[in-house]
C-alpha cells in the first residue's frame, strides 16, 4: 500500500624536496559556561505552594568513533575526563587526512547556543594553503557556527577533519616539516530564553524544535510546508499539521497522534507491505509496517529532525482476531483512515 507518515518532535618520511611532513596535535574543546540557579520554593498567598527546578548545566562530548583516513595517528582520538578530544597524527603525503565524528550532547535542562568557535593559534594564510582543519555536522555537511543551538536533552553529531591538501600548488606546499599543536574550541553558553523563529520553510530544524519547546510558534501556521532530504528515500515535503493541545490529550489513554506540534509528510514516501503475511493479528504494534516506519523511515531523517521528535502514545483500532484497542509508543505513525480520506473505514 502507498502511506504517508507523521511524526511529533581529533621515523620521519621525505617524499619531495619540497614538501615537508606535518605532525599534527590537536585538542577539540568544549567550553561551557556554568550557570548558576537557585532552586525556589515559597508560599504564596493567592496561589498557594509554588516551586522552580534546579536548573542543570551539562554539555559534553560522547560517542566518539574514528571514521576513516589514511594518516596514521600517533595519539588516537579519544574523550578525557575533562571533555577534551585529544589526538595526534602524522600528515606524510598530500591527500592524507583523519577523521573522527563524536556527538555534542547536551544532557542538561537548558538550550545552549554556540556563542564561538576558536582555532589557536590561529593558523596563518600560508599553512591554510595546505593544511585543513574543520568541525562539520554530520547531518547537513555544514560547519559549526556561533549561534547554532545545541537543545536540553539532544545531541548534534559532529566530524572533525584534519587533511593535508592535495592538488594544489607544489610552491604552496611547506619546504621542511611542520608540527603543530592547535585547539579548536567550541564555546557554549546559555541559549536566549527567547527563540525567534522565521518561518517553518527557511528556520533550521534546531530552530524550529527550540521555538517549540518555548512555545514561540506564532510564525508557524497549520499547513506550512518545508522540504526534507531522506537520502535513498529522495526529497519529501513535510506540513505542520497540527499545533494545538486539546483538554483531551490529559485523558488516560487517549491517542496523542494529533495533540502538540505535529508534522505530516504531504506526499507519498515510498510503498511497503503492512505484513509480509495476510494477517492482521496484533495489529498496528505486530506490524511490519510499523517497524519499517519506525526503523528505516525514520532513520532516513536528518539528525536535528530525529533529536526533536518525541514519543507518541498511539493507540491504534484491532480487527476481527483481536478484541480491543492496540496502545503503542512511537516516533512515526500511519495517518488513519479518517485523516487519509476523510471518512472513516476503507
Amino acid at each position: 500500500m502507498k502511506f504517508k507518515r507523521r511524526l511529533k518532535f581529533d621515523n620521519r618520511v621525505r617524499f619531495s624536496k619540497r614538501m615537508g611532513v606535518i605532525y599534527l596535535f590537536l585538542l577539540v574543546v568544549i567550553g561551557s559556561l556554568g550557570v548558576g540557579y537557585a532552586v525556589i520554593r515559597s508560599n504564596l498567598q493567592i496561589t498557594g505552594s509554588a516551586h522552580v527546578q534546579n536548573a542543570n548545566w551539562d554539555i559534553h562530548f560522547y560517542n566518539l568513533q574514528v571514521t576513516q583516513g589514511s594518516a596514521t595517528a600517533s595519539t588516537p582520538a579519544s574523550i578525557t575526563a575533562t571533555d577534551t578530544v585529544t589526538f595526534g597524527v602524522t600528515l606524510a603525503n598530500p591527500g592524507e587526512f583523519y577523521e573522527f565524528t563524536v556527538d555534542a550532547v547536551n544532557g542538561g535542562t537548558m538550550n545552549a547556543e554556540l556563542n564561538s568557535v576558536s582555532i589557536t593559534p590561529q593558523l596563518t594564510p600560508a599553512q591554510q594553503e595546505f593544511l585543513d582543519l574543520s568541525v562539520t555536522y554530520v547531518s547537513s555537511g555544514n560547519p559549526v557556527a556561533a549561534g547554532d543551538l545545541l537543545l536540553k536533552n539532544t545531541t548534534r553529531r559532529l566530524k572533525v577533519r584534519a587533511a593535508y591538501k592535495d592538488g594544489i600548488d607544489v610552491s604552496k606546499y611547506p619546504e621542511t616539516d611542520q608540527n603543530y599543536n592547535v585547539s579548536i574550541t567550541l564555546n557554549y553558553v546559555q541559549a536566549n530564553g527567547s527563540v525567534s523563529p522565521s518561518s517553518f520553510s527557511n528556520d533550521s530544524w534546531a530552530t524550529i524544535a527550540a521555538a517549540v519547546a518555548a512555545g514561540e510558534t506564532s510564525n508557524y501556521n497549520v499547513g506550512d510546508t518545508k522540504t526534507v532530504d531522506m537520502g535513498s528515500l529522495g526529497t519529501h515535503t513535510l506540513r505542520i499539521a497540527n499545533k494545538s493541545t486539546p483538554s483531551e490529550c490529559s485523558t488516560q489513554g487517549f491517542s496523542g497522534t494529533a495533540c502538540g506540534f505535529v508534522l505530516e509528510f504531504a506526499d507519498v514516501i515510498t510503498e511497503y507491505k503492512m505484513n509480509a503475511t495476510t494477517t492482521n493479528v496484533g495489529g498496528w504494534p505486530a506490524s511490519d509496517m510499523r517497524s519499517y516506519v519506525n526503523s528505516d523511515i525514520y532513520n532516513a531523517l536528518p539528525s536535528e529532525l530525529k533529536s526533536a521528535i518525541i514519543n507518541t502514545s498511539v493507540v491504534s483500532s484491532h480487527g476481527s482476531n483481536d478484541s480491543a484497542n492496540f496502545t503503542s509508543t512511537d516516533k512515526l505513525y500511519l495517518l488513519s483512515t479518517k485523516e487519509v480520506w476523510g471518512k472513516d473505514g476503507t
